[in-house]
């Protein structure tokens, strides 16, 4: 997988149980320019995710977008997604990437970015620094400083993720700190509009590299 391929957008789906919204809010998103999916599903029964987890995979391939499964290695290889994403209590990067050489293996950092080196060494393929502002889904979660996204980087050389309370008002700061890609939940499936907010977060990465551009 080129590393230019893990960048831009990188929309986190809400927990739903009736499938058709679901991939009607995901297209919408992907049509608004997310170049990543990330199906997320915490409470969905094996058959319910498994039907899920091919559509929206099949949504993906429609938009040229890469489909990543959270915490479920054995959904993401039966549904066809192109890799998946792993947390603290999941199995281990090194151990995922034996199963599958070829797949795209993304694992949290949360505010430990010098945990990147070891995420590279152990066959990652990016890491996620988060939550960078306060989060709606995890309002518990231990806060990481915007540095962070750049420790980790360095630390790893790898594409980072920022997640973590990012909506379009702060998107540009998380991109300009360094991060590759912003996942995102709550500002885009939430919003009235899912295809203009995505619109919106995507321009956070425009705006960022316009500014660099025009620097002397």
């Amino acid at each position: 997988m080129a590393r230019s391929e893990l960048a831009g957008l990188y929309a986190v789906t809400p927990e739903m149980a009736d499938t058709r919204a679901l991939v009607a809010l995901a297209r919408s998103a992907l049509a608004g320019g997310a170049a990543l999916l990330q199906y997320r599903a915490k409470r969905a029964a094996p058959e319910a995710a498994l039907e899920q987890a091919r559509a929206l995979a099949a949504a993906c391939r429609e938009h040229g977008a890469l489909f990543i499964v959270n915490d479920a290695l054995d959904l993401a290889l039966a549904c066809g997604a192109h890799g998946v994403h792993l947390g603290r209590d999941d199995m281990g990067v090194a151990a995922a990437r034996a199963r599958w050489p070829g797949g795209v293996i993304g694992v949290s950092c949360y505010a430990a970015p010098e945990d990147a080196r070891a995420a590279r060494a152990a066959g990652a393929s990016y890491v996620a620094i988060g939550s960078v502002f306060p989060s709606a889904t995890k309002p518990a979660a231990v806060r990481a400083p915007l540095e962070a996204i750049g420790r980790a980087r360095r630390a790893g050389g790898l594409p980072v993720c920022a997640i973590g309370g990012i909506t379009p008002a702060n998107a540009s700061a998380a991109v300009a700190a360094g991060a590759d890609m912003i996942a995102v939940i709550t500002a885009l499936f939430d919003a009235p509009d899912v295809r203009a907010a995505a619109r919106e977060l995507h321009a956070a990465f425009e705006t960022t590299e316009a500014s660099r551009d025009a620097r002397p």
